[in-house]
């Protein structure tokens, strides 16, 4: 049932990923660094997450994120490279969450997740285009914020 769980919570950092990669990495970071939360020992890899090198890395890319969202197209270009970034980056970061060490099992959970990540970042970028293509300048914005 543990592993349940475990996976569970990789999913869901999974899906986080596909919707905004940096910002899921930077908020659960400052969460660890901040002692917002308590790693329990099955997560005490996640604790990278806190660290210096990755706090600045992920706040770096989320303000280049935050501001390519609000400028029509450049938003869909940002999305159409980060269809490559996102999966890779949700499978790692589920891999990272499980901790395991038999390659095989790593391989399958980076596949799950990967594909977890791909879809709700299709939806996003999906809603995006949908977006671009109205005539009005507002509703770029405020999906940019809702999202």
């Amino acid at each position: 049932m543990d592993i349940l769980n475990q996976l569970a919570v990789a999913l869901g950092f999974a899906t986080l990923a596909g919707l905004n990669l940096y910002l899921t990495v930077l908020v659960t970071g400052l969460a660890i660094r901040m002692d917002w939360i308590q790693l329990s020992s099955q997560y005490d890899q996640l604790s990278v997450l806190g660290s210096d090198a990755v706090l600045i890395a992920a706040g770096i890319f989320f303000a280049l994120e935050f501001f390519s969202d609000k400028i029509p197209w450049v938003d869909s270009l940002w999305d159409g490279v980060h269809t490559l970034i996102r999966p890779v980056g949700g499978g790692l970061l589920a891999i990272q969450t499980l901790g395991t060490s038999d390659p095989a099992f790593d391989v399958i959970i980076g596949l799950l997740a990967g594909g977890t990540t791909l879809v709700s970042h299709g939806f996003k970028a999906g809603t995006r285009l949908v977006v671009n293509a109205s005539p009005e300048p507002v509703s770029n914005i405020v999906v940019s914020t809702a999202e």
